[in-house]
């Protein structure tokens, strides 16, 4: 009964969301079963561009250090809005997730060959959560029960945090200014007077097209499940945006509740 309930819950999450965390727990798993090392998992330009150690692109993503407190931090705020950006403003828009992802993914490996981060997962999680911070202004958010804020302030009080525990703010900051952009280019410059949409998801990742009819069967299911829009599920139970933290460091409301 208990494997039942936790099996369907697990199959509430969004496919993005679960895609991207359910990687993210099995890397980790792998690599503290001692199957795999860090070391094959570092982002290292040399080693991607010169022995075409092209893995390394995505497992850098997927790996956030071994079991312990920054672990399941990183992971409690990967998956919370992560999950709430994929239910929220990308509710049926699953190939634009995808494409922020890859944009996101793009220009942290970009900007990584001029920085020393060997993992950008922390940053990635810092991207998610200051586009969905600027996507709902008016939440108000509270910190450990000691700070009061409105959401668009919540990457610069994780940066605080992560400055008071001793750790590099580059990566923040690195997750903030790719977040930056990516919300300039999608959600601002477009709506502008004279402004256009610079950002367009790829065909490719769009649902059911009359190209797919070309496809092998199975490329083609596997592309309808994961892009088309699904049908409305009675008993769909997204998170509430009322409470975006779920946690004491993150619990929020909207103005005005």
């Amino acid at each position: 009964m208990a494997y039942q309930s936790l099996r369907l819950e697990y199959l509430q999450i969004p496919p993005v969301s679960r895609a991207y965390t359910t990687a993210c727990v099995l890397t980790t798993a792998a690599v503290q079963l001692e199957l795999i090392t860090p070391f094959q998992l570092y982002f290292n330009p040399e080693l991607i561009f010169k022995h075409f150690q092209i893995w390394r692109l995505i497992t850098n993503f997927l790996f956030f250090g071994p079991v312990g407190f920054n672990f399941l931090f990183n992971m409690i705020f990967l998956y919370r809005y992560c999950r709430m950006l994929e239910e929220g403003s990308f509710r049926g828009r699953t190939a634009d997730f995808v494409f922020m992802f890859l944009f996101g993914g793009f220009l942290m490996t970009l900007f990584g060959l001029f920085v020393s981060l060997v993992f950008l997962g922390q940053a990635f999680t810092i991207m998610l959560v200051y586009v969905w911070s600027r996507r709902n202004p008016y939440v108000r958010m509270n910190f450990f029960g000691l700070l009061n804020f409105q959401a668009p302030f919540l990457p610069w009080v994780l940066m605080g945090f992560s400055l008071l525990l001793g750790n590099s703010i580059i990566v923040d900051l690195l997750g903030i200014a790719v977040g930056h952009i990516y919300f300039f280019l999608e959600d601002v410059f477009p709506n502008q007077p004279g402004g256009i949409r610079i950002l367009k998801t790829p065909s490719i990742l769009e649902g059911q097209s009359e190209r797919e009819s070309k496809l092998p069967g199975l490329g083609l299911k596997l592309r309808k499940a994961i892009f088309d829009t699904p049908d409305e599920d009675p008993n769909y139970n997204p998170l509430p945006e009322e409470r975006p933290g779920g946690f004491a460091w993150g619990e929020g409301q909207r103005l005005g509740g």
